[in-house]
């Protein structure tokens, strides 16, 4: 399987370090520059094309994101935002002062609006569900891209939090056999 993830473009709470989680943000207004880089990454999503699925969290970010990108994406809630409890509305800080190391080193111990367990089974659920496809493109979020990539490489969660995920920057990764994945 190719997957190519794009994380959505940036909302007013991402500008301003604030997490979201769950909460149903839109994006930003769109500046010239991610015009410019929406145009850069249509062409590479171009040469990577055809898609036997385009797909997008239940999240609007997500999907304003796909549509700029001119895609009418399926919803999938697998790929919904890690929920980040009573962190979210407040400053990713917060977070990082209250799990500091722990949130870098062992995230899976953690349990927020919902466990890190709880992520890893949706990310091993949707393995399960499209892994027998060729190619997808995938719209997402920074935690949840980031938990991906570390699953697929390491097969837990234990070092998503020490990958960076830019906004609209399409990673694209070959899958052939995931270190882990549960049925």
């Amino acid at each position: 399987m190719q997957i190519t993830l794009i994380r959505h473009l940036p909302t007013e709470w991402n500008k301003k370090a604030v997490l979201q989680g769950r909460k149903n943000i839109s994006i930003s207004d769109i500046t010239t520059e991610h015009q410019a880089r929406i145009m850069k990454n249509k062409l590479l999503l171009q040469e990577n094309a055809p898609y036997d699925l385009v797909l997008a969290s239940s999240l609007r970010r997500t999907q304003q994101t796909a549509k700029q990108y001119d895609f009418e994406p399926l919803v999938e809630t697998l790929l919904d935002e890690l929920d980040f409890g009573i962190y979210e509305g407040n400053p990713r800080q917060k977070l990082l002062d209250h799990f500091g190391k722990q949130w870098m080193e062992n995230p899976e111990t953690i349990r927020l609006g919902e466990s890190l367990l709880t992520l890893e089974e949706r990310i091993a659920a949707f393995l399960k569900k499209y892994l027998s496809y060729k190619n997808i493109l995938l719209f997402g979020h920074g935690a949840w891209i980031r938990a991906f990539l570390s699953y697929v490489h390491n097969g837990n969660l234990s070092d998503m939090n020490k990958r960076k995920v830019r906004f609209n920057d399409p990673v694209i990764m070959n899958i052939n056999n995931a270190k882990k994945i549960t049925y």
